[in-house]
């Protein structure tokens, strides 16, 4: 299978790309073929010009190898922080610039002559790590664990990914060695549960 990974933190030595970094390791192990990308570490421009809004737009040589990419994967893994209930910009900009009409959904029409979105990924699944140091029942209880619905419906599913597994992470920010460990190994767990031989 081939299988994206991309990583959205600042800082390299973070906890996000040693999730990262785990995937890839359990993805190869299964003999999958993967492609990494870290945003930052690349420098990916976030910012959607106007020229490349309309669904037919050219779009620069590395935004097309992004959309390629994504088209020919078989499994998707997303890992970030979560940052005011969302992803970070350069996440953002990233789907906003490579989840194009055309390449990834398109509008159709419905059998009572409405309109419908129309997922064209032909990834069967994908994985999203999200780390928060904000405890889990809170993010649920306060703020209605907005990640989960967003890359479940608004994005993937929107796309026509059928299985989206949303994985919180938390708290960061006081976890131990031991906790950081375990939630290492799940994480291994989950991408092979996800993506096996």
């Amino acid at each position: 299978m081939n299988i994206s990974v991309i990583v959205a933190h600042p800082n390299p030595k973070s906890f996000n790309h040693a999730l990262a970094e785990a995937a890839v390791t359990e993805l190869q192990r299964h003999g999958h073929s993967v492609s990494y990308h870290d945003l930052h570490a690349e420098k990916f421009d976030p910012l959607l010009p106007p020229e490349e809004i309309p669904m037919k737009a050219a779009v620069p040589p590395e935004i097309a190898a992004h959309c390629r990419e994504i088209v020919e994967a078989d499994g998707i893994i997303v890992v970030h922080p979560n940052w005011w209930s969302q992803a970070p910009a350069i996440l953002k900009g990233w789907l906003d610039r490579v989840l194009r009409p055309g390449v990834a959904y398109k509008f159709g029409t419905g059998p009572n002559g409405e309109g419908i979105i129309i997922g064209l990924l032909r990834a069967k699944a994908a994985v999203v790590f999200v780390t928060s140091n904000t405890p889990p029942d809170k993010e649920v209880t306060l703020y209605g664990d907005p990640t989960d619905a967003w890359w479940k419906r608004c994005v993937w599913g929107f796309c026509g990914v059928k299985t989206v597994h949303r994985e919180l992470i938390s708290p960061v920010i006081t976890s131990t060695l031991e906790q950081r460990q375990a939630w290492l190994q799940r994480s291994r767990e989950i991408v092979a549960s996800q993506f096996p031989d």
